[in-house]
């Protein structure tokens, strides 16, 4: 009897033992099954205490972790591909990543990030990309708008997104096309009452306030991420900095007639040289958009590259375009895409459209953060329309495109380790 108790307690310990020495691999290339919800696994993990490797341009940027029953389960219940691997064969994985002759690397992610997305508090006819990838991935966030910012609440949060928004104070440049919108209306009304509220006399100064406010955010080690017309209305704001840049049909008043001439551009966080666009019946903030370019192409024929940085010397850069394709699928919005010209020569360019000389996926610096700048509105709906329904991501659950907005998202959780950019 004792010695089966002694063999049982052999055996036991020899399996705990080689399930200790067990790790989960989370492959990204094209055998994954659910990209988008893999980022939901690795967040989830880090949220309960855990630690994850990103291996860079390993099977497509894969992630890799200490085997625990609970991880595997949540896998299987969320349909996402994945391996039980031995101690060894992680050993061996890591020995390749780290040859020098390899453009691979290894970043330990160490926390999730709390993430806050911009967002109105009264609905809007239009969806949200990175909300609708955040509820799909599953990883939580919070909602903030004018209010939380001015309140200085961002300094509870790491990551904050901004989506589809006008920092210029008119609404969009919707006025000539849905001025008599219930929608548009009720949007006029409630950044008014906002303004007044926070004893602005224009919409256009509270939205100054809060850029403001974003870009003390970043500097104190924030990392924003932008889409659609946040993108260039924000640094067209920075810009226009004690500047009235709105027509009467937005604030009431004419705008300065040398505001062009009085434009900061060392205010902004990406673009330089630009010209207002001040007509208000015009879709367009600034010249800085390529829209009208993309006229001349085709939804099929439509797309960008993402540039193929070195892992072990440009992480930063690497860690934003992991993807199982370096090939994009274009997608249009109100701000298509970003003219070179208008770039400033120390921001870095990820993703481009060489034909159209255009950049569609930016990143740079602010103080001890940074910023990305991604443009379009919907990266699995070409023309997203005003009214159209929200995209349905269980049908687009390996988007490359939407890969690059959670590339975003965990790239704070290695905000502790020392990466070189």
């Amino acid at each position: 009897m004792k010695i089966r108790h002694l063999l049982f307690s052999i055996i036991f310990i020899f399996c705990s033992q080689t399930i200790l020495g067990l790790q989960i691999l989370i492959p990204m290339n094209l055998t994954q099954k659910d990209h988008l919800k893999s980022y939901g696994i690795a967040y989830w993990i880090l949220n309960k205490g855990g630690e994850v490797d990103w291996l860079l341009n390993y099977e497509g940027g894969s992630f890799l972790f200490n085997f625990d029953v609970t991880y595997e389960n949540e896998c299987k219940i969320r349909g996402v591909s994945y391996e039980v691997i031995t101690e060894s064969k992680a050993n061996s994985i890591h020995v390749e990543i780290s040859n020098p002759e390899v453009n691979m690397e290894t970043v330990k992610l160490l926390k999730s990030p709390k993430i806050a997305v911009y967002t109105p508090k009264n609905k809007q006819p239009w969806d949200d990309a990175v909300t609708l990838v955040l509820e799909y991935a599953e990883i939580p966030y919070d909602k903030v708008f004018d209010d939380e910012v001015l309140e200085d609440k961002l300094i509870t949060y790491d990551w904050l997104h901004l989506h589809h928004e006008d920092f210029t104070g008119q609404y969009g440049k919707f006025w000539y096309s849905h001025r008599n919108a219930p929608w548009y209306v009720d949007d006029v009304s409630a950044n008014e009452a906002c303004a007044a509220r926070h004893g602005f006399a224009k919409v256009s100064q509270l939205k100054l306030a809060v850029a403001k406010k974003i870009r003390d955010f970043c500097l104190g080690g924030g990392f924003l991420f932008a889409m659609c017309s946040a993108s260039d209305t924000y640094d067209i704001a920075l810009a226009a900095d004690g500047i009235d840049i709105c027509e009467t049909v937005f604030d009431g008043d004419e705008m300065d007639p040398s505001a062009q001439e009085k434009i900061n551009y060392n205010n902004t966080f990406a673009f330089k040289d630009f010209l207002l666009e001040t007509n208000p019946i015009a879709y367009e903030h600034a010249s800085i958009d390529n829209t009208l370019s993309h006229m001349s192409v085709t939804e099929n024929n439509d797309m960008f590259g993402l540039f193929d940085f070195s892992a072990k010397w440009d992480v930063v850069p690497s860690m934003l375009c992991q993807n199982h394709s370096q090939t994009i699928k274009g997608f249009m919005g109100q701000t298509t895409a970003f003219k070179k010209q208008y770039i400033k020569s120390e921001v870095l360019i990820l993703g481009e459209n060489k034909a159209l000389d255009e950049a569609r996926y930016i990143h740079g610096n602010m103080g001890k953060g940074t910023w990305t700048f991604y443009s379009g509105h919907d990266p699995e709906d070409y023309q997203h329309l005003i009214e159209e329904p929200p995209t349905n991501l269980s049908l687009f659950p390996n988007s490359p495109g939407y890969r690059l907005i959670l590339n975003n998202i965990l790239f704070p959780s290695a905000k502790k380790k020392k990466l070189k950019t």
